[in-house]
């Protein structure tokens, strides 16, 4: 499990963000701090593996926080939380390390995105001796590579089936479609459709939801991430 400490001066947004967290299989909280202060106090104490970190806290900026939490737990990660758009803010963020950059206001499904590839990062390197190239890339959000495709799939086909689910998305945002819908808008079969969705999802790409129907096994949707 891992443990998240809260960063907000908004003591009903810190409520709110406490909550979502608190979905995500994998995390729990393990503190809340409304100042810088109380902020530093509760990395000594808590012992958090992330914090989320607004940048507006009274007095100071969240990111100059980054380097005295690292002081007290060199290991720490980062993900910021603000309403703070300007480029210079972002680009100081990722200096510093942060491993992401959220801005608010959003929804449970934006973080619930960002902690579910946060784990899966973590834990991939934990496991491996030595790192693949895959598994760095998606350390540094990169989704992969097409030059890289596994024996049967071509750089190509690929293009057209992320464009069909470009072209999806644009109509419903939240809309997802079925390997049997991609075969019908590509004119591929059904098992190659299935296949290129389920590499674009290994890679990270597409988020897979399950429906369920009435009768059957589930089917698997595919629609790209945001």
């Amino acid at each position: 499990m891992l443990k998240v400490l809260v960063v907000d001066d908004d003591f009903m947004v810190a409520r709110v963000h406490t909550g979502f967290v608190g979905k995500v299989p994998g995390f729990e909280v393990c503190g809340v701090a409304h100042t810088a202060q109380e902020a530093l106090e509760k990395v000594e104490s808590a012992r958090p593996d992330l914090v989320l970190l607004d940048v507006h806290l009274p007095g100071v900026t969240g990111l100059d926080l980054i380097a005295p939490f690292r002081e007290i737990i060199p290991d720490l990660d980062v993900l910021v939380i603000t309403s703070e758009r300007e480029a210079e803010s972002v680009q100081r963020a990722l200096r510093s390390g942060a491993v992401h950059y959220l801005i608010k206001p959003f929804k449970f499904a934006a973080l619930q995105e960002r902690l579910d590839h946060y784990r899966h990062t973590r834990e991939a390197l934990a496991a491996a001796q030595e790192a693949e190239q895959d598994a760095v890339d998606k350390a540094f959000g990169l989704r992969g590579s097409p030059s890289r495709l596994p024996k049967g799939l071509s750089t190509e086909t690929l293009a057209t089936v992320e464009q069909q689910l470009r072209e999806v998305g644009s109509d419903d945002p939240g809309r997802a479609v079925s390997a049997s819908a991609m075969a019908d808008r590509t004119g591929m079969s059904r098992s190659s459709a299935r296949r290129y969705l389920e590499y674009l999802s290994d890679i990270d790409k597409v988020l897979v939801s399950l429906d369920y129907g009435s009768v059957g096994r589930p089917e698997r949707l595919y629609r790209l991430r945001r």
